[in-house]
This record gives structure tokens, C-alpha cells and sequence, in this order.
């Protein structure tokens, strides 16, 4: 054997030992789902070098949680700085009975790290792009001081178009305006881009380009979907930017949900978007007076709102994780459920179960067609976990289910952008909108019912009915689980 033989033996046996530590890492370090540590296992034992390079790039989490430490700490402390604005809310919810219950169930999220609770807020609910995006864009022409919009992903397309075409308006009119995406989600128009900032707009990538490539924060994608303007009106909700969200896209109509809201609470989507935009840019001006002396209770608002925000800044206690656990827990009649993507982790589906099992009325919507080969046959194994113990599913057909909400009781509703899956609570930057207020609840369970009509319950018989195409699909889909 020559040399060259011998050293590229000793190559590989190191590689081999190195594969074996971050097995082991991952089991007593990390503490990683087993499923995860399965497939990593798998990969480094049969493909040694790439899955060593694969591993550091998309699979490990040490790196992640200490990377986004910094960010978790000053949004914490930019939280604290603002929180004085809302004592005298505090005051009055306290001396008012009605709101008891609310503040029990708000003082559980507040607890995991969500925004502080507010009971002066009017929110106005949109099940349809068209809608959606009608009344977005006439509230940002009549923006008068500053516009800040994070979405995930904005197209390259005549919605896209018409957004940018806005905000360039806006912003060569004086307006301070800020436009953040993510660097993966999004491939934004590069010369509506540039139109923008020579008109004086701020843009800039939740990650950088080079982030993306040479770092495992690839992995941790800014999903949000918010918009403030002058601090008087707040959107949140599950609609990126784009003609596929109005139902022009291959996938047919796009059912998905979005709120429009005024009062109290903005002062927490504010702090949170500047946060991330001090992330992104190192630009700090997340307490700077200006953003929140428009803030203020919504004239004859009484909807209750607390904003809900998660992400690997925080995924050892994600707040939208609580959130979840928390209305499945508390629903006593009734529970519905939107989710484009149904990949759960054991806490939720034993949650679930529970409730079912309980007496509740547990009913989920996803779609009948996938977006994501992977995720679609994960939706099905995880269906069928839950409809062993009386949930029920039922798949959407009148288009693309991509509605992420909760609704329990008719009473406590969630509208944002994390999805029931494991990505949601771990790897995404999310943002949900806590609603307390049975007028939007009615409005949302009605909503839930209608699609109803549009659906086609899936059983037991059927999961139990796969091809064997079908079954080694499904299998494979749950190795990935937590990565897509």
C-alpha cells in the first residue's frame, strides 16, 4: 500500500470518527428529535464527507442558538424599555372583572416571552387576496409618516409591481420607508428594487446573500408577513406578495387569512419589526420616540390582541409552541383548524388527542394537493395519529388551503403566519396575532364552516388505502419532518 493509499485511508477513518461525535452530539448535546438524529445518522454513517458538510451547514443547532443570542437579549430589553406604555392598560384590565379569564389565558404567552396583552383594539378579518391586498394598499397611499413591511416572499409579478410601485411613491413623497424580506424566500424585482432606493426607500435581506451561502442561519428563514403604517394600522397573516396569493397561480384559488389591525397592540408588531430590521442592518432604533407617538386604543375598539413572535431566538420555549398547546388545552366545545403544512411534534399530537378524546370538536383543514411532495405525505401519516382518537380532517379542494389559524371556542383566534409543523417552531421567525373577541371568533368559525362545503373528510380507510408508492412517500417524507 503506498502512501497516498494510507493517507487517504487515514482521511476517511477521521471523517468516520467526526460523523460518529455529531451523532453523538446531537443525542446528549442538542437534544435533537429522534427522528432527526435517524436520518443524520443515516446520511453520515453511508455518505460520510457530505454528510459532515451537510450537517455543519443545515442540520446542527448549537451554532444557531448561540448566533441568534444577541438578538433574543436586545429584543427582550427593547421590550422592557417599551413596557411602561402599557401600564396603565394593565391598570384597567385589572379592575375590571370581564377580563379575567383573558389575562389567565394571556399571562400563560406573556410567561413564554409574548407581547404584553391590550383590550383596545378593532381588527378586521380577510379570508381573500384580492380583499386583502385592496385595503393593504390603499391604507400604505395614505401612509403620511412611515411605512415598515417584512414579508417573506414578494414575487416577481404585477402584484409585486403595484406594491413597489407605492412604496417608491411614498417614499420619494418624504415618507420613511422600510422594506425587509428574506434572502431565500423572496426573489424581489432587482430594478424595483433599485427604483425604490434611489426614491429614498430602505431595503435591505432579514440574512444577507452572504450569510445565506456560508452559514447555517440558512436554515432559519424570516416568515413573517407584517406591515405598519405610521404606527396607526398593522397587517399580519399567512399572505406573501405575489398573483398566486390572489388565486392566479397553478395551485387555483388561494384560500389563506390576514388581519387588519388598529389599537393598542401595534406598539408590540412596531417594537418587533424594528428589532428585526436592527438585526438585519445594525441600524438601532428600535425605542426612537417617533414610531410609537401615533399608538393608541382604536376609537370604540374592544377586540383583545396579543402578539405572538417565535423563532430559533427562542426555540427552547417558542412562545408560539405555548400558544398553540395553550388553546388546545383550553378549548372546551369546539376547535378549528387551518394549516397548509400538518408535521407535529409529540406535545401537539398528544394535545390534540386529549382534546378529542375529551369531548372537544376537534376539526383540521389542509389542502388536497401538494405544494411540497414531502410535506403533503407527512400531512397524512400525522392525520392519521390524530383521527385514531376522534379528530377529524378534512382536505380542502376548492383551491390551496394556506390559512394558518386557530379558532377555540368561537372565542380565542389566532391569525398569523406559523404553520402547525415542526419548521414553525423551531427554524422560522414567525408572528401570530392572539385575538381575544368572540365578534371575530363567529366570524372565523363561520369562515372555517364555509370551506367546509369545499372539502372532503379523509378517514382512516383511506390513509389505510395507500398505494405502496404511496406508503415508501410517506415514509420518506417523515424522515425529513423537521427539515422542509
Amino acid at each position: 500500500m503506498g502512501i497516498l493509499d494510507v493517507l487517504i485511508a487515514d482521511i476517511g477513518v477521521t471523517i468516520v470518527i467526526v460523523d460518529a461525535v455529531l451523532i453523538i452530539m446531537m443525542m446528549f448535546w442538542e437534544r435533537s428529535d429522534p427522528r432527526s438524529v435517524l436520518v443524520w445518522a443515516v446520511v453520515m454513517l453511508f455518505l460520510p464527507l457530505v454528510g459532515f458538510v451537510a450537517y455543519l451547514v443545515v442540520g446542527q443547532t448549537f451554532y444557531t442558538k448561540w448566533s441568534f443570542k444577541s438578538k433574543r437579549v436586545s429584543d427582550a430589553h427593547a421590550v422592557r424599555a417599551l413596557s411602561r406604555q402599557l401600564e396603565a392598560v394593565r391598570r384597567e384590565m385589572d379592575a375590571d372583572p370581564r377580563f379575567c379569564e383573558r389575562l389567565r389565558f394571556a399571562g400563560t404567552l406573556t410567561g413564554s416571552g409574548a407581547g404584553a396583552y391590550s383590550n383596545r383594539n378593532r381588527v378586521t378579518l380577510f379570508t381573500d387576496g384580492r380583499e386583502k391586498f385592496d385595503s393593504l394598499f390603499e391604507d400604505l397611499r395614505n401612509a403620511k409618516e412611515h411605512i415598515n413591511f417584512e414579508y417573506y416572499i414578494i414575487r416577481n409579478d404585477e402584484l409585486a409591481d403595484e406594491l413597489m410601485d407605492i412604496l417608491s411613491e411614498r417614499a420619494a413623497a418624504g415618507v420613511e420607508v422600510r422594506l425587509m424580506v428574506d434572502a431565500i424566500g423572496s426573489n424581489s424585482p432587482k430594478n424595483r428594487i433599485r427604483e425604490f432606493k434611489e426614491a429614498g426607500g430602505k431595503y435591505t435581506l432579514f440574512h444577507s446573500t452572504l450569510t445565506v451561502l456560508l452559514s447555517p442561519r440558512k436554515n432559519n428563514r424570516n416568515h413573517r408577513k407584517v406591515a405598519v403604517i405610521d404606527g396607526k394600522v398593522a397587517y399580519i397573516g399567512g399572505f406573501n406578495v405575489g398573483t398566486e396569493y390572489l388565486g392566479l397561480g397553478p395551485l387555483g384559488y388561494w384560500r389563506d387569512s390576514a388581519v387588519r389591525i388598529e389599537g393598542d397592540c401595534i406598539l408590540h408588531i412596531q417594537s418587533k419589526f424594528l428589532s428585526d430590521w436592527r438585526y438585519a442592518t445594525r441600524e438601532d432604533i428600535v425605542t426612537e420616540e417617533r414610531f410609537y407617538r401615533n399608538i393608541g386604543p382604536a376609537p370604540g375598539g374592544d377586540d383583545g390582541v396579543q402578539m405572538v413572535s417565535g423563532g430559533p431566538d427562542c426555540a427552547d420555549l417558542n412562545p408560539i409552541h405555548i400558544q398553540y398547546l395553550n388553546m388546545i388545552t383550553k378549548a372546551e366545545s369546539t376547535l378549528y383548524i387551518h394549516t397548509p403544512y400538518l408535521s407535529l411534534d409529540p406535545s401537539l399530537i398528544d394535545a390534540l388527542r386529549i382534546s378529542a378524546m375529551s369531548g372537544t370538536d376537534v376539526r383540521i383543514m389542509i389542502p388536497d394537493k401538494p405544494d411540497h411532495p414531502f410535506v403533503f405525505w407527512n400531512n397524512r401519516y400525522n392525520a392519521d395519529l390524530l383521527m385514531r382518537c376522534g379528530v377529524r380532517v378534512f382536505q380542502y379542494r376548492k383551491g390551496f388551503v394556506h390559512s394558518k389559524t386557530v379558532v377555540a371556542d368561537g372565542r380565542y383566534c389566532s391569525v398569523g403566519s406559523a404553520n402547525f409543523d415542526i419548521r414553525s417552531m423551531k427554524l422560522n421567525f414567525e408572528t401570530n396575532a392572539m385575538i381575544y373577541s368572540e365578534r371575530v371568533g363567529s366570524m372565523m368559525k363561520e369562515a372555517f364552516e364555509t370551506d367546509l362545503e369545499d372539502c372532503v373528510e379523509y378517514t382512516r380507510e383511506d390513509y389505510a388505502g395507500r398505494t405502496t408508492v404511496e406508503r415508501f412517500r410517506t415514509g420518506v417524507s417523515r424522515m425529513f419532518s423537521g427539515q422542509v
